[in-house]
Protein backbone atom coordinates (compact mmCIF):
# COMPACT_ATOMS: atom_id res chain seq x y z
CA UNK A 1 0.00 0.00 0.00
CA UNK A 2 1.11 3.54 -1.00
CA UNK A 3 2.24 5.83 2.42
CA UNK A 4 0.41 8.52 3.23
CA UNK A 5 3.63 10.52 2.13
CA UNK A 6 3.42 8.78 -1.24
CA UNK A 7 -0.14 10.14 -1.65
CA UNK A 8 0.85 13.80 -0.85
CA UNK A 9 3.29 14.46 -3.03
CA UNK A 10 4.71 13.13 -6.15
CA UNK A 11 8.36 12.05 -6.85
CA UNK A 12 9.65 12.02 -10.26
CA UNK A 13 12.98 12.51 -11.85
CA UNK A 14 14.46 12.46 -15.32
CA UNK A 15 17.62 10.56 -16.84
CA UNK A 16 21.19 11.93 -17.49
CA UNK A 17 24.08 10.89 -19.09
CA UNK A 18 24.74 7.70 -17.81
CA UNK A 19 22.80 8.26 -15.05
CA UNK A 20 19.44 9.12 -12.71
CA UNK A 21 18.31 12.54 -10.89
CA UNK A 22 15.22 11.99 -8.53
CA UNK A 23 13.24 14.70 -7.67
CA UNK A 24 11.47 14.58 -3.96
CA UNK A 25 9.49 17.16 -2.02
CA UNK A 26 12.56 18.41 0.13
CA UNK A 27 15.58 17.46 -2.16
CA UNK A 28 17.10 16.21 -5.63
CA UNK A 29 20.09 13.93 -5.98
CA UNK A 30 22.08 12.95 -9.11
CA UNK A 31 23.30 9.21 -9.08
CA UNK A 32 26.25 8.46 -12.41
CA UNK A 33 27.99 5.96 -12.64
CA UNK A 34 31.62 7.19 -13.64
CA UNK A 35 33.93 5.36 -16.13
CA UNK A 36 35.64 3.24 -13.55
CA UNK A 37 32.63 1.88 -12.06
CA UNK A 38 32.08 4.13 -8.83
CA UNK A 39 28.62 5.75 -8.72
CA UNK A 40 28.89 9.50 -8.45
CA UNK A 41 26.31 10.80 -6.30
CA UNK A 42 25.40 14.61 -5.83
CA UNK A 43 22.40 16.32 -3.92
CA UNK A 44 20.86 19.61 -2.78
CA UNK A 45 17.75 21.05 -1.32
CA UNK A 46 14.74 22.22 -3.23
CA UNK A 47 12.95 25.83 -2.98
CA UNK A 48 10.94 25.36 0.12
CA UNK A 49 8.39 28.37 -1.10
CA UNK A 50 8.09 26.63 -4.56
CA UNK A 51 7.55 22.84 -3.46
CA UNK A 52 6.11 23.04 0.28
CA UNK A 53 4.75 26.73 0.29
CA UNK A 54 1.40 28.27 -0.58
CA UNK A 55 2.58 28.40 -4.20
CA UNK A 56 2.17 24.62 -4.54
CA UNK A 57 -1.34 25.08 -3.92
CA UNK A 58 -2.23 27.08 -6.75
CA UNK A 59 -3.22 25.67 -9.67
CA UNK A 60 -1.41 26.90 -12.59
CA UNK A 61 0.78 29.38 -11.50
CA UNK A 62 2.87 26.71 -9.50
CA UNK A 63 2.99 24.56 -13.01
CA UNK A 64 4.93 27.63 -14.42
CA UNK A 65 6.87 28.44 -11.75
CA UNK A 66 7.64 24.38 -11.23
CA UNK A 67 8.50 23.77 -14.59
CA UNK A 68 10.73 26.69 -14.75
CA UNK A 69 12.69 25.39 -11.58
CA UNK A 70 12.85 21.84 -13.15
CA UNK A 71 14.17 22.98 -16.14
CA UNK A 72 17.27 24.22 -14.00
CA UNK A 73 17.66 21.47 -11.52
CA UNK A 74 17.68 19.20 -15.28
CA UNK A 75 20.44 21.22 -16.68
CA UNK A 76 22.45 20.84 -13.49
CA UNK A 77 22.06 17.43 -13.53
CA UNK A 78 23.06 17.31 -16.76
CA UNK A 79 25.88 19.60 -16.19
CA UNK A 80 27.35 17.34 -13.63
CA UNK A 81 26.77 14.27 -15.36
CA UNK A 82 28.91 15.29 -17.92
CA UNK A 83 31.35 16.19 -15.77
CA UNK A 84 31.38 13.25 -14.26
CA UNK A 85 31.55 11.10 -17.66
CA UNK A 86 34.97 13.28 -18.32
CA UNK A 87 35.80 12.36 -15.03
CA UNK A 88 36.04 16.21 -13.99
CA UNK A 89 35.47 16.41 -9.86
CA UNK A 90 35.48 19.93 -9.63
CA UNK A 91 32.16 20.89 -10.71
CA UNK A 92 30.42 23.95 -11.94
CA UNK A 93 26.20 24.11 -11.86
CA UNK A 94 25.68 27.12 -13.24
CA UNK A 95 27.30 29.99 -16.23
CA UNK A 96 26.25 31.86 -19.40
CA UNK A 97 27.47 29.50 -21.41
CA UNK A 98 24.83 26.75 -19.55
CA UNK A 99 22.30 29.10 -19.70
CA UNK A 100 22.88 30.00 -23.32
CA UNK A 101 22.63 26.56 -24.04
CA UNK A 102 19.16 25.96 -22.38
CA UNK A 103 18.12 29.41 -24.42
CA UNK A 104 19.03 28.23 -27.72
CA UNK A 105 17.34 24.52 -27.14
CA UNK A 106 14.00 26.37 -25.94
CA UNK A 107 14.13 28.59 -29.29
CA UNK A 108 15.18 25.67 -31.35
CA UNK A 109 12.07 23.93 -30.19
CA UNK A 110 9.77 26.40 -30.18
CA UNK A 111 10.83 26.67 -33.66
CA UNK A 112 10.75 23.12 -34.53
CA UNK A 113 7.16 22.35 -32.88
CA UNK A 114 5.65 25.43 -32.47
CA UNK A 115 6.32 28.13 -35.00
CA UNK A 116 7.13 25.30 -38.24
CA UNK A 117 3.70 23.31 -38.52
CA UNK A 118 2.06 26.90 -37.74
CA UNK A 119 3.89 28.21 -40.65
CA UNK A 120 3.65 24.90 -42.80
CA UNK A 121 -0.20 24.70 -42.11
CA UNK A 122 -0.29 28.89 -42.98
CA UNK A 123 1.36 28.14 -46.54
CA UNK A 124 -2.09 26.13 -47.44
CA UNK A 125 -4.54 27.43 -45.19
CA UNK A 126 -6.47 29.05 -47.80
CA UNK A 127 -7.68 25.83 -49.18
CA UNK A 128 -8.62 24.61 -46.13
CA UNK A 129 -12.34 24.57 -45.24
CA UNK A 130 -12.64 25.28 -41.87
CA UNK A 131 -10.94 26.66 -39.01
CA UNK A 132 -11.37 23.36 -36.62
CA UNK A 133 -9.85 21.29 -39.65
CA UNK A 134 -6.92 23.65 -40.02
CA UNK A 135 -5.91 24.05 -36.38
CA UNK A 136 -6.14 19.94 -36.74
CA UNK A 137 -3.97 19.75 -38.98
CA UNK A 138 -1.64 21.99 -37.57
CA UNK A 139 -1.49 19.63 -34.34
CA UNK A 140 -1.29 16.72 -36.25
CA UNK A 141 1.78 18.43 -38.21
CA UNK A 142 3.04 19.10 -34.63
CA UNK A 143 2.44 15.54 -33.07
CA UNK A 144 4.37 14.35 -36.39
CA UNK A 145 7.26 16.50 -35.96
CA UNK A 146 7.53 15.23 -32.23
CA UNK A 147 7.31 11.55 -32.59
CA UNK A 148 9.61 11.68 -35.75
CA UNK A 149 12.06 13.66 -33.73
CA UNK A 150 11.94 11.16 -30.47
CA UNK A 151 12.60 8.09 -33.12
CA UNK A 152 15.47 9.92 -35.05
CA UNK A 153 17.49 10.74 -31.94
CA UNK A 154 16.48 6.92 -30.35
CA UNK A 155 18.21 5.35 -32.97
CA UNK A 156 21.81 7.16 -31.29
CA UNK A 157 23.55 4.83 -29.37
CA UNK A 158 24.63 7.10 -26.52
CA UNK A 159 20.65 8.35 -26.42
CA UNK A 160 19.78 4.75 -26.53
CA UNK A 161 21.40 4.31 -23.23
CA UNK A 162 19.78 7.84 -21.77
CA UNK A 163 16.39 5.79 -22.32
CA UNK A 164 17.58 3.12 -20.84
CA UNK A 165 18.27 4.95 -17.50
CA UNK A 166 14.63 6.85 -18.45
CA UNK A 167 13.18 3.15 -18.17
CA UNK A 168 15.43 2.55 -14.57
CA UNK A 169 13.92 5.69 -13.53
CA UNK A 170 10.07 4.73 -14.14
CA UNK A 171 10.56 1.48 -12.97
CA UNK A 172 12.00 2.81 -9.44
CA UNK A 173 9.46 5.38 -8.96
CA UNK A 174 6.95 2.10 -9.76
CA UNK A 175 7.97 0.55 -7.26
CA UNK A 176 8.18 2.75 -4.73
CA UNK A 177 4.61 4.13 -5.23
CA UNK A 178 3.72 0.06 -5.10
CA UNK A 179 4.62 -0.13 -1.89
CA UNK A 180 7.26 -2.65 -3.31
CA UNK A 181 11.03 -2.56 -1.61
CA UNK A 182 13.63 -0.62 -3.65
CA UNK A 183 16.06 -3.01 -4.72
CA UNK A 184 16.96 -4.24 -7.69
CA UNK A 185 15.67 -7.73 -8.25
CA UNK A 186 12.29 -5.79 -6.82
CA UNK A 187 12.66 -2.77 -8.83
CA UNK A 188 13.17 -4.85 -11.98
CA UNK A 189 9.99 -6.34 -12.55
CA UNK A 190 8.16 -2.81 -12.48
CA UNK A 191 7.15 -1.28 -16.25
CA UNK A 192 9.03 1.43 -17.67
CA UNK A 193 5.94 3.67 -18.32
CA UNK A 194 4.91 6.43 -15.98
CA UNK A 195 1.62 8.33 -16.48
CA UNK A 196 3.75 11.41 -14.93
CA UNK A 197 6.37 11.36 -17.44
CA UNK A 198 7.42 13.92 -19.35
CA UNK A 199 6.58 12.45 -22.72
CA UNK A 200 3.03 12.06 -21.62
CA UNK A 201 3.34 16.09 -20.71
CA UNK A 202 5.07 16.57 -24.53
CA UNK A 203 2.17 14.63 -25.76
CA UNK A 204 -0.66 16.44 -24.01
CA UNK A 205 1.01 19.90 -24.74
CA UNK A 206 0.28 18.92 -28.44
CA UNK A 207 -3.60 17.94 -27.59
CA UNK A 208 -4.34 21.34 -25.88
CA UNK A 209 -3.10 23.03 -28.16
CA UNK A 210 -5.24 21.55 -30.55
CA UNK A 211 -8.18 22.62 -28.65
CA UNK A 212 -6.58 25.77 -27.15
CA UNK A 213 -5.56 27.69 -31.13
CA UNK A 214 -9.25 26.20 -32.07
CA UNK A 215 -10.71 28.59 -29.95
CA UNK A 216 -8.66 31.16 -31.69
CA UNK A 217 -10.05 30.83 -35.31
CA UNK A 218 -7.60 31.47 -38.09
CA UNK A 219 -5.82 34.54 -37.84
CA UNK A 220 -3.71 35.88 -40.09
CA UNK A 221 -0.48 34.12 -40.64
CA UNK A 222 2.05 36.58 -38.28
CA UNK A 223 -0.54 36.47 -35.71
CA UNK A 224 -0.97 32.96 -35.95
CA UNK A 225 2.93 32.45 -35.07
CA UNK A 226 2.78 35.07 -32.36
CA UNK A 227 -0.42 33.44 -30.19
CA UNK A 228 1.81 30.65 -31.01
CA UNK A 229 5.02 31.44 -28.78
CA UNK A 230 2.41 33.57 -26.32
CA UNK A 231 0.36 30.29 -25.34
CA UNK A 232 3.07 28.21 -24.71
CA UNK A 233 2.70 29.46 -20.81
CA UNK A 234 -0.65 28.37 -20.62
CA UNK A 235 -0.69 25.34 -22.58
CA UNK A 236 2.44 24.47 -20.16
CA UNK A 237 0.23 25.31 -17.15
CA UNK A 238 -3.29 23.12 -18.45
CA UNK A 239 -0.53 19.99 -19.29
CA UNK A 240 0.93 19.79 -15.73
CA UNK A 241 -2.16 20.22 -13.94
CA UNK A 242 -3.52 17.31 -16.47
CA UNK A 243 -0.97 14.99 -15.11
CA UNK A 244 -1.13 15.53 -11.92
CA UNK A 245 -4.96 15.17 -12.11
CA UNK A 246 -4.02 11.69 -14.16
CA UNK A 247 -1.29 10.45 -11.77
CA UNK A 248 -4.15 10.68 -8.62
CA UNK A 249 -6.84 8.77 -10.86
CA UNK A 250 -4.62 6.37 -12.85
CA UNK A 251 -6.46 3.76 -11.21
CA UNK A 252 -9.77 4.29 -12.97
CA UNK A 253 -10.71 2.74 -15.88
CA UNK A 254 -11.75 6.06 -17.69
CA UNK A 255 -8.51 7.89 -16.92
CA UNK A 256 -6.52 4.73 -18.18
CA UNK A 257 -8.17 4.79 -21.43
CA UNK A 258 -7.53 9.09 -21.62
CA UNK A 259 -3.58 8.28 -20.70
CA UNK A 260 -2.71 4.83 -23.26
CA UNK A 261 -1.43 7.10 -25.70
CA UNK A 262 0.89 8.51 -23.46
CA UNK A 263 2.00 5.50 -22.28
CA UNK A 264 2.31 4.17 -25.67
CA UNK A 265 4.63 6.86 -26.64
CA UNK A 266 6.79 6.23 -23.85
CA UNK A 267 7.88 3.61 -25.76
CA UNK A 268 10.09 5.55 -27.69
CA UNK A 269 11.71 7.37 -24.81
CA UNK A 270 12.22 4.36 -22.59
CA UNK A 271 14.24 1.34 -23.14
CA UNK A 272 14.64 -1.77 -20.28
CA UNK A 273 17.46 -1.16 -18.35
CA UNK A 274 20.02 -3.45 -17.14
CA UNK A 275 20.66 -4.18 -13.41
CA UNK A 276 23.33 -1.47 -13.58
CA UNK A 277 21.37 0.99 -14.32
CA UNK A 278 19.20 0.04 -12.10
CA UNK A 279 21.62 0.52 -9.58
CA UNK A 280 21.90 3.76 -9.90
CA UNK A 281 18.54 4.69 -9.81
CA UNK A 282 18.25 3.76 -6.71
CA UNK A 283 21.17 5.10 -5.43
CA UNK A 284 19.63 8.58 -6.84
CA UNK A 285 16.07 7.41 -5.25
CA UNK A 286 17.34 6.25 -1.89
CA UNK A 287 19.99 9.61 -1.52
CA UNK A 288 16.99 11.67 -2.22
CA UNK A 289 14.97 9.63 0.35
CA UNK A 290 17.64 10.29 2.69
CA UNK A 291 17.10 13.89 2.35
CA UNK A 292 13.18 13.56 2.84
CA UNK A 293 13.48 11.57 6.06
CA UNK A 294 15.98 13.98 7.32
CA UNK A 295 13.60 16.83 7.08
CA UNK A 296 10.49 15.13 8.79
CA UNK A 297 10.12 16.06 12.41
CA UNK A 298 12.20 13.10 14.56
CA UNK A 299 14.33 12.81 12.05
CA UNK A 300 18.15 12.16 10.98
CA UNK A 301 20.59 14.76 11.80
CA UNK A 302 22.73 16.04 9.49
CA UNK A 303 25.50 13.59 10.65
CA UNK A 304 23.76 10.90 10.78
CA UNK A 305 22.77 11.50 7.09
CA UNK A 306 26.17 12.11 5.97
CA UNK A 307 26.86 8.83 7.07
CA UNK A 308 24.06 7.10 5.55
Amino acid sequence: MASSKQASFNYGGQAVIEGVMMRGSQAVAVAVRAPDGRIIVHSEPLNAALYRGPIARLPFLRGLLVLWDALGLGLRGLLFSADVALEEEEVSFSGPVAWGTVALSLALGIGLFFLLPAALVGLVDRWITSPLLSNLLEGLVRLSLLVGYIAAVGFLPDIRRVFAYHGAEHKTINAYEAGAPITVESVRRFSVAHPRCGTAFLLTVVVLSILLFSLLGRPPLLLRLLSRILLIPVLASLAYEFIRFSGRHQDRPWMRAVIAPNLALQQLTTREPDDSMLEVAITAFETMMAHEEAAQPGGLSPADLALR
